[in-house]
């Protein structure tokens, strides 16, 4: 009898110890880069908008120099979602093999109607008039094969120009992009967001091209997830993507702006009075429920199968799950 007895308190007591581990939120690892301009970065500033987050979920923002090192992550089970360029969603999925990958939300387009596309500038007394006046000139890029790159050399294939052969490129940062068209170390930058605002470089150069004009509109940034991850923690996700997509929608406000501008300037430890652009109409355009353009994200796609960067050909919708976000939309409604 007392045997028995031992049984069935073991039993139990295991039984509650599953019930409470069940039971415990799930941690959600989430990726970002750019501060400010990536959501995991400034979500947990808005956290009393996350009716879910302690509850059936904790979030743990991680900051990625790029996203190379995102889809490392996400092959080696440290990163749950991962905020990946469509210049680099290919790439994990055909070059690194993570064929269960899925695009879940999105972050930014660039060349919407009325919204800010990225612009290539050039010296303003330069003799470059044309993309087919920089054969053998020396262009820059931040990485190759980043989403602004991919823009470049797309530009430069329409004008009849491709790389080695005709122009050579050269890796930099973005904040060291004006100093090098200035000292005539390079012949081309890309300006993007905030660092296309800087009035030094108005100064001294002027847009040869914008990102819209290379390949159209353009789905910058997506939020990808694997699905053995999205099946096991449905529930969880549905809570976190509401949570988001709620907090979204505040900085997207037009009356929280001068509140969004402040946590800007709090993070990046800068004024203020410099992110008076930031979510309105003069950004990058942002889809407030958090839903990706497919078929713009498919063009993209294929412009890096093209380049040479992707293996093979992918179809995005065969490796997109918007089911999650859409379910978390309907709570919104």
């Amino acid at each position: 009898m007392r045997f028995a007895k031992w049984i069935l308190a073991a039993l139990f007591a295991g039984a509650v110890t599953t019930q409470a581990l069940a039971q415990q939120p799930v941690k959600i690892r989430v990726s970002w880069t750019a501060p400010v301009s990536n959501w995991a970065s400034i979500l947990m500033e808005k956290k009393d908008l996350a009716k879910h987050l302690g509850k059936s979920y904790t979030l743990d923002p991680v900051r990625y120099a790029g996203t190379p090192l995102m889809i490392t992550a996400l092959a080696n089970g440290e990163l749950d979602v991962a905020n990946l360029a469509y210049s680099t969603l290919g790439i994990a999925i055909k070059n690194a093999g993570l064929e269960d990958l899925r695009v879940i939300g999105d972050e930014f387009r660039d060349g919407v109607d009325g919204r800010y596309t990225n612009e290539f500038y050039v010296l303003k007394d330069s003799p470059i008039k044309t993309v087919a006046d920089l054969k053998g000139k020396v262009v820059a890029t931040n990485v190759s094969g980043s989403a602004v790159d991919v823009a470049m050399r797309a530009m430069l294939r329409k004008g009849g120009l491709e790389n080695k052969r005709d122009y050579t490129v050269l890796e930099t940062p973005f904040p060291t992009m004006r100093a090098m068209l200035a000292e005539k170390k390079v012949d081309l930058i890309p300006a993007v967001l905030p660092f296309s605002l800087d009035p030094e470089l108005k100064k001294i150069a002027r847009p040869l091209f914008s990102q819209r004009d290379a390949i159209g509109v353009t789905d910058m940034i997506i939020w990808t997830a694997r699905k053995p991850f999205l099946d096991k923690n449905r529930a969880a996700m549905v809570d976190f993507m509401e949570d988001t997509i709620r907090i979204v929608r505040w900085y997207l406000d037009p009356k929280n702006q001068k509140e969004a501008a402040e946590i800007a300037a709090r993070i990046t430890k800068r004024p203020a009075a410099q992110f008076g652009w930031l979510f309105t109409e003069a950004d990058y355009y942002r889809n407030p429920d958090m839903l990706p353009d497919l078929k713009a994200l498919q063009s993209n796609v294929n412009i890096t199968k093209e380049l040479g960067f992707v293996k093979d050909q992918i179809d995005v919708e065969k490796y997109s799950d918007l089911s999650i976000a859409q379910e978390a939309l309907k709570r919104l409604k």
